[in-house]
């Protein structure tokens, strides 16, 4: 159930850094649109600080929101995680739960709906067949969310072939046919119904002399500056970005936090151009 307008409840991003990050305007833009008198602060946290903060909360606290570098250090802090987030070694949301604290990740349904959302399904009903570019954490999250959307095969893309072949073996253990890669641009690795680039934005320059042809879905998991040169020399039209894997895992860690549905419009209107 969610709180009463008037119970005044606490959440936070954690972080270091933290004070770029854009969740405080996220959160507080639903919880304004919710009419709940919460707060939700950034606050530089960093793994040495980490066990002491979450030690030190009380009730009133209804959430906390993690960045780099807590997602994978606060696991063993928790009392319960969900599978999902313990298989992809990435809790981005922490919730109270009867006997402690919980945690579980957000940026996988993010990953999904921000592909649902750019037009997924105009491109392919039934994808079956991904690339990922890039073998870190945001990779990781992309192999479950592409689990989640009847991906059937994936190859991974990376610079390290022992990055890659961690992220290939997670993918197998979520039921995905998965190969390996090197970095080198391929237009045949772009010939997929979804490409999710985890690389920094300059990172995928090279893609992008061979992305006109692209048919599928790319998910640049890269913002600023936006577009990125990949993002902007897709062939197809579904392009979603990295703001708005940052807006639906914020939506989703509101509806965790509050029991309720945010605006998903008034989250967006808030994010700075």
């Amino acid at each position: 159930m969610g709180e009463s307008a008037m119970t005044v409840r606490r959440a936070a991003v954690l972080g270091s850094p933290i004070a770029h990050s854009l969740s405080p305007v996220l959160h507080r833009a639903a919880y304004a649109d919710l009419g709940l008198s919460w707060t939700y602060e950034a606050i530089e946290v960093d793994e040495g600080s980490l066990p002491g903060f979450l030690g030190g909360l009380d009730r009133t606290w209804a959430g906390l929101s993690l960045t780099m570098p807590l997602k994978e250090a606060v696991i063993p802090l928790l009392s319960h995680v969900d599978d999902e987030a313990r298989a992809v070694r990435s809790v981005n949301t922490v919730l109270p739960g009867g006997d402690g604290w919980r945690g579980t990740n957000t940026d996988v349904p993010g990953i999904v709906q921000a592909l649902l959302a750019s037009g997924l399904v105009s491109v392919s009903a039934e994808p079956r067949v991904a690339t990922i570019l890039g073998a870190g954490a945001t990779a990781r999250s992309a192999v479950a969310a592409l689990a989640r959307l009847g991906i059937s095969e994936v190859t991974v893309c990376a610079r390290r072939e022992s990055a890659a072949r961690e992220v290939a073996d997670l993918a197998g253990g979520f039921g995905l046919g998965a190969t390996i890669r090197d970095l080198e641009p391929s237009s045949s690795v772009l010939a997929a119904d979804i490409v999710v680039s985890t690389l920094p934005g300059d990172a995928g320059a090279p893609w992008a002399a061979m992305a006109a042809d692209a048919s599928g879905a790319l998910l640049d998991a890269s913002y600023h500056p936006w577009p990125t040169p990949l993002a902007l020399a897709w062939g197809s039209p579904v392009v979603a970005s990295g703001r708005d894997m940052l807006l639906w895992q914020a939506v989703e860690q509101v509806r965790l936090m509050t029991g309720l549905d945010p605006s998903v419009q008034r989250m967006s209107d808030a994010l700075p151009a």
